[in-house]
Protein backbone atom coordinates (compact mmCIF):
# COMPACT_ATOMS: atom_id res chain seq x y z
CA UNK A 1 0.00 0.00 0.00
CA UNK A 2 1.41 3.39 -0.96
CA UNK A 3 2.11 6.27 1.40
CA UNK A 4 -0.41 8.41 -0.51
CA UNK A 5 -3.09 5.77 0.01
CA UNK A 6 -2.33 5.67 3.74
CA UNK A 7 -2.56 9.47 4.00
CA UNK A 8 -5.86 9.44 2.16
CA UNK A 9 -7.12 6.64 4.42
CA UNK A 10 -6.11 8.51 7.58
CA UNK A 11 -7.93 11.60 6.35
CA UNK A 12 -11.06 9.58 5.65
CA UNK A 13 -10.84 7.84 9.04
CA UNK A 14 -10.60 11.18 10.87
CA UNK A 15 -13.50 12.56 8.81
CA UNK A 16 -15.56 9.48 9.65
CA UNK A 17 -14.79 9.81 13.37
CA UNK A 18 -15.69 13.51 13.31
CA UNK A 19 -19.00 12.76 11.60
CA UNK A 20 -19.83 9.86 13.93
CA UNK A 21 -19.08 12.16 16.88
CA UNK A 22 -22.19 14.23 16.08
CA UNK A 23 -24.54 11.27 16.58
CA UNK A 24 -24.73 11.58 20.36
CA UNK A 25 -25.97 15.18 20.29
CA UNK A 26 -28.61 14.58 17.61
CA UNK A 27 -29.65 11.15 18.86
CA UNK A 28 -30.10 12.24 22.48
CA UNK A 29 -32.26 15.17 21.34
CA UNK A 30 -34.68 12.74 19.68
CA UNK A 31 -34.67 10.22 22.55
CA UNK A 32 -35.28 13.00 25.09
CA UNK A 33 -38.27 14.11 23.00
CA UNK A 34 -39.88 10.66 23.23
CA UNK A 35 -38.39 8.80 20.29
CA UNK A 36 -37.52 5.15 20.87
CA UNK A 37 -33.96 4.16 19.89
CA UNK A 38 -35.26 1.90 17.12
CA UNK A 39 -37.36 4.71 15.66
CA UNK A 40 -34.41 7.11 15.72
CA UNK A 41 -32.15 4.55 14.04
CA UNK A 42 -34.82 3.74 11.44
CA UNK A 43 -35.29 7.41 10.53
CA UNK A 44 -31.52 7.88 10.47
CA UNK A 45 -30.69 5.11 8.04
CA UNK A 46 -33.82 5.44 5.87
CA UNK A 47 -33.15 9.09 5.09
CA UNK A 48 -29.47 8.27 4.51
CA UNK A 49 -30.45 5.47 2.12
CA UNK A 50 -32.70 7.83 0.16
CA UNK A 51 -29.97 10.49 -0.06
CA UNK A 52 -27.32 7.97 -1.17
CA UNK A 53 -29.43 6.11 -3.75
CA UNK A 54 -28.70 8.40 -6.70
CA UNK A 55 -24.94 8.70 -6.01
CA UNK A 56 -24.82 4.91 -5.54
CA UNK A 57 -26.52 4.27 -8.89
CA UNK A 58 -24.13 6.70 -10.57
CA UNK A 59 -21.11 4.96 -9.00
CA UNK A 60 -22.41 1.50 -9.91
CA UNK A 61 -22.78 2.45 -13.60
CA UNK A 62 -25.04 -0.48 -14.40
CA UNK A 63 -22.65 -3.14 -13.04
CA UNK A 64 -25.47 -5.17 -11.51
CA UNK A 65 -23.43 -8.37 -11.65
CA UNK A 66 -20.93 -6.79 -9.27
CA UNK A 67 -23.75 -5.94 -6.86
CA UNK A 68 -25.12 -9.49 -7.07
CA UNK A 69 -21.70 -10.97 -6.28
CA UNK A 70 -21.40 -8.72 -3.24
CA UNK A 71 -24.98 -9.24 -2.04
CA UNK A 72 -23.98 -11.34 0.97
CA UNK A 73 -21.42 -8.79 2.12
CA UNK A 74 -23.92 -5.93 1.73
CA UNK A 75 -26.64 -7.79 3.65
CA UNK A 76 -24.25 -8.64 6.50
CA UNK A 77 -22.95 -5.07 6.55
CA UNK A 78 -26.48 -3.67 6.87
CA UNK A 79 -27.75 -6.23 9.39
CA UNK A 80 -24.69 -6.31 11.68
CA UNK A 81 -22.52 -3.27 10.96
CA UNK A 82 -25.40 -0.81 10.78
CA UNK A 83 -28.48 -2.12 12.63
CA UNK A 84 -27.07 -4.48 15.28
CA UNK A 85 -24.26 -2.13 16.26
CA UNK A 86 -26.58 0.83 16.82
CA UNK A 87 -29.37 -1.07 18.53
CA UNK A 88 -26.98 -2.90 20.87
CA UNK A 89 -25.35 0.39 21.84
CA UNK A 90 -28.65 2.20 22.44
CA UNK A 91 -29.93 -0.70 24.56
CA UNK A 92 -26.67 -0.68 26.52
CA UNK A 93 -27.26 3.01 27.30
CA UNK A 94 -30.54 2.07 28.98
CA UNK A 95 -28.58 0.12 31.63
CA UNK A 96 -25.08 1.65 31.73
CA UNK A 97 -23.44 5.07 31.99
CA UNK A 98 -22.50 6.48 28.58
CA UNK A 99 -18.77 6.25 29.29
CA UNK A 100 -18.88 2.58 30.28
CA UNK A 101 -21.01 1.68 27.25
CA UNK A 102 -18.62 3.48 24.90
CA UNK A 103 -15.54 1.86 26.43
CA UNK A 104 -17.05 -1.62 26.09
CA UNK A 105 -18.16 -0.91 22.52
CA UNK A 106 -14.66 0.18 21.53
CA UNK A 107 -13.32 -3.18 22.67
CA UNK A 108 -14.28 -3.93 19.06
CA UNK A 109 -10.80 -2.71 18.10
CA UNK A 110 -9.29 -5.41 20.32
CA UNK A 111 -11.61 -7.97 18.74
CA UNK A 112 -10.36 -6.95 15.29
CA UNK A 113 -6.77 -7.60 16.41
CA UNK A 114 -7.80 -10.96 17.87
CA UNK A 115 -9.68 -11.99 14.71
CA UNK A 116 -6.75 -11.10 12.47
CA UNK A 117 -4.54 -13.23 14.73
CA UNK A 118 -6.85 -16.26 14.95
CA UNK A 119 -8.20 -16.22 11.41
CA UNK A 120 -5.26 -14.85 9.41
CA UNK A 121 -2.29 -15.63 11.62
CA UNK A 122 -1.40 -11.93 12.08
CA UNK A 123 -0.05 -12.17 15.61
CA UNK A 124 -0.02 -8.72 17.27
CA UNK A 125 3.48 -7.39 17.76
CA UNK A 126 4.70 -5.42 20.76
CA UNK A 127 3.85 -2.01 19.30
CA UNK A 128 0.26 -3.03 18.59
CA UNK A 129 -0.17 -4.44 22.10
CA UNK A 130 1.31 -1.28 23.63
CA UNK A 131 -0.86 0.91 21.39
CA UNK A 132 -3.97 -1.05 22.39
CA UNK A 133 -3.28 -0.60 26.10
CA UNK A 134 -2.51 3.11 25.63
CA UNK A 135 -5.66 3.75 23.56
CA UNK A 136 -7.96 1.92 25.99
CA UNK A 137 -6.35 3.70 28.93
CA UNK A 138 -6.93 6.98 27.15
CA UNK A 139 -10.59 6.09 26.66
CA UNK A 140 -10.95 5.45 30.38
CA UNK A 141 -9.61 8.95 31.11
CA UNK A 142 -11.53 10.78 28.38
CA UNK A 143 -14.81 9.15 29.37
CA UNK A 144 -14.15 9.95 33.04
CA UNK A 145 -15.06 6.46 34.16
CA UNK A 146 -13.60 7.06 37.60
CA UNK A 147 -16.71 9.07 38.44
CA UNK A 148 -19.27 6.55 37.16
CA UNK A 149 -19.29 4.51 40.38
CA UNK A 150 -21.79 1.82 41.35
CA UNK A 151 -22.23 -1.72 40.13
CA UNK A 152 -22.62 -2.57 36.48
CA UNK A 153 -25.77 -4.08 35.01
CA UNK A 154 -25.10 -7.51 33.55
CA UNK A 155 -27.75 -6.88 30.90
CA UNK A 156 -26.12 -3.60 29.96
CA UNK A 157 -22.67 -5.19 29.73
CA UNK A 158 -24.03 -7.92 27.44
CA UNK A 159 -25.63 -5.32 25.15
CA UNK A 160 -22.41 -3.27 25.08
CA UNK A 161 -20.30 -6.33 24.26
CA UNK A 162 -22.77 -7.12 21.49
CA UNK A 163 -22.10 -3.62 20.15
CA UNK A 164 -18.35 -4.34 20.32
CA UNK A 165 -18.75 -7.51 18.25
CA UNK A 166 -20.92 -5.65 15.72
CA UNK A 167 -18.37 -2.83 15.54
CA UNK A 168 -15.59 -5.31 14.82
CA UNK A 169 -17.72 -6.89 12.08
CA UNK A 170 -18.35 -3.42 10.64
CA UNK A 171 -14.61 -2.76 10.28
CA UNK A 172 -13.86 -6.24 8.93
CA UNK A 173 -16.62 -6.04 6.30
CA UNK A 174 -15.64 -2.48 5.38
CA UNK A 175 -12.05 -3.56 4.79
CA UNK A 176 -12.91 -6.80 2.98
CA UNK A 177 -10.76 -6.97 -0.12
CA UNK A 178 -11.73 -8.34 -3.51
CA UNK A 179 -10.58 -8.08 -7.10
CA UNK A 180 -13.40 -5.62 -7.88
CA UNK A 181 -14.86 -4.17 -4.65
CA UNK A 182 -18.13 -2.32 -4.55
CA UNK A 183 -17.76 1.48 -4.48
CA UNK A 184 -18.01 2.72 -0.89
CA UNK A 185 -21.19 4.68 -1.54
CA UNK A 186 -22.86 1.57 -3.03
CA UNK A 187 -21.81 -0.53 -0.04
CA UNK A 188 -23.24 1.96 2.44
CA UNK A 189 -26.42 2.60 0.46
CA UNK A 190 -27.12 -1.13 0.16
CA UNK A 191 -26.41 -1.63 3.85
CA UNK A 192 -28.67 1.28 4.80
CA UNK A 193 -31.57 -0.06 2.73
CA UNK A 194 -31.02 -3.50 4.26
CA UNK A 195 -31.11 -2.05 7.75
CA UNK A 196 -34.15 0.13 7.02
CA UNK A 197 -36.14 -2.85 5.74
CA UNK A 198 -35.13 -5.05 8.68
CA UNK A 199 -36.13 -2.39 11.21
CA UNK A 200 -39.40 -1.64 9.42
CA UNK A 201 -40.33 -5.32 9.50
CA UNK A 202 -39.28 -5.52 13.14
CA UNK A 203 -41.51 -2.58 13.95
CA UNK A 204 -44.50 -4.04 12.10
CA UNK A 205 -44.30 -7.31 14.03
CA UNK A 206 -43.60 -5.41 17.29
CA UNK A 207 -40.18 -7.03 17.69
CA UNK A 208 -38.69 -3.58 18.36
CA UNK A 209 -40.55 -0.62 19.89
CA UNK A 210 -41.26 2.16 17.40
CA UNK A 211 -42.22 5.44 19.06
CA UNK A 212 -41.72 8.82 17.42
CA UNK A 213 -42.93 12.37 17.86
CA UNK A 214 -43.27 15.40 15.62
CA UNK A 215 -43.01 17.95 18.41
CA UNK A 216 -40.04 20.29 18.62
CA UNK A 217 -36.88 19.05 20.32
CA UNK A 218 -34.18 20.67 22.45
CA UNK A 219 -30.87 20.81 20.52
CA UNK A 220 -27.81 22.75 21.71
CA UNK A 221 -29.93 24.92 23.96
CA UNK A 222 -32.49 25.80 21.28
CA UNK A 223 -35.98 24.56 20.41
CA UNK A 224 -35.89 23.25 16.84
CA UNK A 225 -38.00 21.04 14.60
CA UNK A 226 -37.48 17.28 14.97
CA UNK A 227 -36.38 17.33 11.32
CA UNK A 228 -33.12 19.07 12.26
CA UNK A 229 -31.64 16.25 14.39
CA UNK A 230 -32.96 13.62 11.96
CA UNK A 231 -31.11 15.34 9.11
CA UNK A 232 -28.02 15.68 11.28
CA UNK A 233 -28.07 11.98 12.08
CA UNK A 234 -28.79 10.99 8.48
CA UNK A 235 -26.44 13.25 6.54
CA UNK A 236 -23.48 13.62 8.93
CA UNK A 237 -23.54 10.68 11.33
CA UNK A 238 -24.68 8.11 8.74
CA UNK A 239 -24.15 9.01 5.07
CA UNK A 240 -20.88 10.90 5.46
CA UNK A 241 -19.61 8.84 8.41
CA UNK A 242 -20.21 5.42 6.88
CA UNK A 243 -19.04 6.23 3.34
CA UNK A 244 -15.79 7.77 4.58
CA UNK A 245 -15.44 4.92 7.09
CA UNK A 246 -15.59 2.25 4.39
CA UNK A 247 -13.05 4.14 2.30
CA UNK A 248 -10.75 4.46 5.33
CA UNK A 249 -10.96 0.76 6.18
CA UNK A 250 -10.08 -0.19 2.61
CA UNK A 251 -7.05 2.11 2.56
CA UNK A 252 -5.79 1.40 6.09
CA UNK A 253 -7.06 -2.09 6.85
CA UNK A 254 -9.53 -3.04 9.58
CA UNK A 255 -7.03 -2.86 12.46
CA UNK A 256 -5.66 0.65 11.98
CA UNK A 257 -9.05 2.05 10.88
CA UNK A 258 -10.69 0.71 14.05
CA UNK A 259 -8.10 2.44 16.25
CA UNK A 260 -8.39 5.76 14.41
CA UNK A 261 -12.15 5.38 14.89
CA UNK A 262 -11.62 5.91 18.63
CA UNK A 263 -11.13 9.58 17.75
CA UNK A 264 -14.94 9.73 17.65
CA UNK A 265 -14.84 10.09 21.44
CA UNK A 266 -12.36 12.98 21.18
CA UNK A 267 -14.58 14.76 18.68
CA UNK A 268 -17.63 14.26 20.90
CA UNK A 269 -15.75 15.89 23.80
CA UNK A 270 -14.57 18.70 21.50
CA UNK A 271 -18.13 19.37 20.29
CA UNK A 272 -19.33 19.53 23.90
CA UNK A 273 -16.52 21.99 24.61
CA UNK A 274 -17.15 24.25 21.61
CA UNK A 275 -20.95 24.09 21.45
CA UNK A 276 -21.98 23.48 25.05
CA UNK A 277 -19.00 25.12 26.81
CA UNK A 278 -18.30 21.90 28.75
CA UNK A 279 -14.56 22.35 29.34
CA UNK A 280 -12.62 19.05 29.39
CA UNK A 281 -10.60 18.26 32.51
CA UNK A 282 -6.84 17.82 32.59
CA UNK A 283 -7.35 14.04 32.82
CA UNK A 284 -9.46 14.12 29.65
CA UNK A 285 -6.76 16.03 27.82
CA UNK A 286 -4.25 13.45 29.01
CA UNK A 287 -6.56 10.67 27.85
CA UNK A 288 -6.76 12.25 24.42
CA UNK A 289 -2.97 12.25 24.20
CA UNK A 290 -2.92 8.56 25.15
CA UNK A 291 -5.48 7.68 22.47
CA UNK A 292 -3.49 9.50 19.82
CA UNK A 293 -0.30 7.82 21.06
CA UNK A 294 -1.98 4.43 20.84
CA UNK A 295 -3.08 5.09 17.26
CA UNK A 296 0.43 6.27 16.38
CA UNK A 297 1.96 3.08 17.79
CA UNK A 298 -0.41 0.87 15.81
CA UNK A 299 0.37 2.91 12.69
CA UNK A 300 4.12 2.58 13.35
CA UNK A 301 3.69 -1.16 13.76
CA UNK A 302 1.93 -1.30 10.39
CA UNK A 303 4.84 0.53 8.75
CA UNK A 304 7.49 -1.65 10.37
CA UNK A 305 5.65 -4.88 9.74
CA UNK A 306 6.15 -4.84 5.98
CA UNK A 307 4.21 -7.00 3.53
CA UNK A 308 3.42 -10.58 4.47
CA UNK A 309 5.86 -13.14 3.09
CA UNK A 310 4.74 -14.94 -0.05
CA UNK A 311 3.82 -18.63 0.31
CA UNK A 312 6.40 -21.13 -0.98
CA UNK A 313 5.92 -22.28 -4.60
CA UNK A 314 4.59 -25.80 -5.28
CA UNK A 315 7.16 -28.57 -5.41
CA UNK A 316 9.09 -28.60 -8.67
CA UNK A 317 8.07 -25.06 -9.64
CA UNK A 318 10.70 -22.37 -10.09
CA UNK A 319 9.84 -19.32 -7.99
CA UNK A 320 9.09 -16.16 -9.92
CA UNK A 321 11.28 -13.11 -9.68
CA UNK A 322 10.15 -10.82 -6.85
CA UNK A 323 8.16 -7.76 -7.86
CA UNK A 324 9.07 -4.47 -6.22
CA UNK A 325 6.21 -2.90 -4.29
CA UNK A 326 5.69 0.50 -2.75
CA UNK A 327 4.23 0.51 0.73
Amino acid sequence: MTTTSHRSGLGLAVLSAAAFGTSGTCGSALVDAGWSPAAAVTARITVAALVLTWPALAALRGRWALLRRSAGQVLAYGAVGVVACQLCYFNALAHLPVGVALLLEYLGSVLVVGWLWLRHGQRPRRLTVTGTVAALGGLVLVLNLAGSGGGLSVVGVVWALGAAVALAVYFMLSAADSAEPLPSVVMVCGGAWTGAVLLAVGGLVHAVPMTASTRDVQLLGHRVSWIVPVLGLSLLATALAYVSGVGAARDLGAKLASFVGMAEVLFAVAYAWLLLHQIPSALQFGGGVLILAGVALVRLDELRGGPAPAPPPPAGQVPAEPVATVR
